[in-house]
């Protein structure tokens, strides 16, 4: 087959390729770092252009730069951003007005548009250059991105030769023959996500875990300080065969690995391989996984499975969450009504860590923050700040970390969780939440004060 021939006839030019566009359309961008440039960058030329381009709604997420097409003058009145998961960017959009989030649970994702979207108007993404098999690579982000590909009615290719080539899974590229049109970028570097700082309370959260890992246990890491903490003392610890199946692929795995940490020896699944749907970091990270036979990039209804999960052994998760309740609901979404990230793979890993034969699930929160005001406020709260959306219930959560401690919650009463929560609360506030904890009848005459 001469792929190449293909190649050449579907090849275009930017401005002919974004005509695909109509007014009232669904443009699928996909998920982080693969979002269209070019393509973007057209885009929003061409509707700046062309007034009658009205109504365009926008599927992405975990945005690393603001989309071009949110930017034009009247962007409020002709365009949504839907998010899967809301980064910094995206919460200025929802503050503005044309931004909305897309609640989810992030392994059902392919099923999502399969099922119930059934339909994109255009899907526009980066992604590697076509291999000699006729295939783009989806690069570090395979996702859902089979199952967009899938429904889409017009599928635009923007190659970008920076685009790492992950390996290794199913459903993790497209052929010429299912693209409609190719579009050769500009050879834009990877946008990158650099680690967070790691502060003293992550230090300490961190310095609870990591004695709680064993030798040949799989770790599902999330993404901020805490994580980082993690990974930094994993690498400097004797800890060894260790294995990875994460939804988010970051630089913290790369420094494990790089200490020797990792070998996947041990896991029952994937024996060798570490797992990931999605990566974001920086430029170390990009050149570490690019056909890399050590990785493995999974669409999300494989990586997210607790069945899947659940057949690691000794799986590790480690999340965050924004607040904490006397009950032990846990909120990593808002804060009350105000939008902050999303749900992603917290639920899917809380369940699939604890039904894993000697797993454990982590949800990680600094027990207080500074306010707009600059006053200290709780984290650990009586109940979910009113109108915040619980991220995983009382009865999913099992090991809640702060910098005053870690606490196993299940098969707690709710007298016995609220002693427990309060526990690891900033002490400044624990007299408080104890009386609150009294009022809501969960609080015990003989408690430990």
């Amino acid at each position: 087959m001469d792929y190449q021939k293909k190649y050449r006839e579907k090849r275009v030019t930017p401005q002919e390729a974004v005509k695909a566009v109509k007014p009232g359309a669904w443009v699928d961008y996909g998920l982080c770092v693969i979002h269209p440039r070019v393509l973007d960058r057209e885009l929003a030329r061409r509707m700046e252009q062309d007034p009658s381009l009205r109504d365009v709604n926008f599927r992405g997420g975990i945005a690393l730069w603001q989309p071009e097409v949110t930017k034009i003058p009247d962007a409020k009145e002709r365009v949504t951003w839907n998010s899967w998961h809301s980064s910094g960017i995206e919460r200025k959009l929802i503050d503005q007005g044309m931004g909305f989030y897309q609640p989810l649970r992030y392994s059902e994702m392919l099923r999502y548009y399969r099922e119930n979207i059934r339909h994109v108007d255009v899907a526009m993404f980066q992604a590697a250059p076509m291999d000699r098999h006729g295939y783009f690579n989806f690069g570090i982000s395979a996702s859902h991105m089979s199952a967009v590909c899938q429904v889409a009615d017009t599928i635009i290719v923007e190659v970008n030769p920076n685009m790492p080539v992950c390996l290794g899974g199913h459903e993790a590229g497209i052929h010429i023959d299912q693209v409609s049109m190719v579009v050769e970028g500009e050879g834009d570097p990877m946008a990158e996500m650099p680690s967070g700082e790691i502060s003293k309370t992550d230090q300490m959260m961190a310095g609870r875990i990591v004695p709680e890992i064993q030798d040949g246990a799989c770790l599902q890491l999330g993404i901020g300080g805490i994580s980082n903490a993690v990974s930094q003392q994993i690498a400097q610890s004797d800890l060894k065969d260790l294995g990875v199946h994460t939804e988010m692929y970051v630089d913290g795995f790369v420094d494990i690995a790089a200490q020797g940490k990792v070998t996947g020896a041990r896991k029952s699944l994937d024996r060798g391989r570490q797992v990931f749907t999605f990566a974001a970091g920086t430029k170390k990270l990009y050149d570490y996984v690019d056909r890399n036979p050590a990785l493995m990039a999974a669409p999300v209804d494989y990586v997210n499975d607790i069945r899947v999960i659940s057949s690691l052994d000794h799986f590790i998760s480690v999340n965050n969450a924004v607040e904490v309740d006397l009950f032990g609901q846990v909120a990593s979404e808002s804060s009350g009504i105000r939008h902050i990230s999303g749900a992603g793979g917290q639920l899917d890993f809380v369940l699939g860590a604890y039904l894993s034969r000697g797993g454990k699930s982590f949800i990680c929160c600094a027990s207080t923050f500074r306010g707009r005001d600059g006053e200290r406020k709780s984290r650990i709260l009586p109940y979910i700040t009113p109108g915040g959306v619980v991220t995983a219930t009382r009865a999913n959560i099992q090991y809640l970390v702060t910098e005053y401690g870690l606490v196993n919650l299940k098969g707690t009463t709710t007298w016995q969780r609220a002693e427990k929560v309060i526990s690891v609360a900033h002490p400044d506030f624990r007299d408080g939440l104890i009386a609150q904890a009294e009022n809501m009848h969960i609080w015990r005459a003989s408690n430990k004060r």
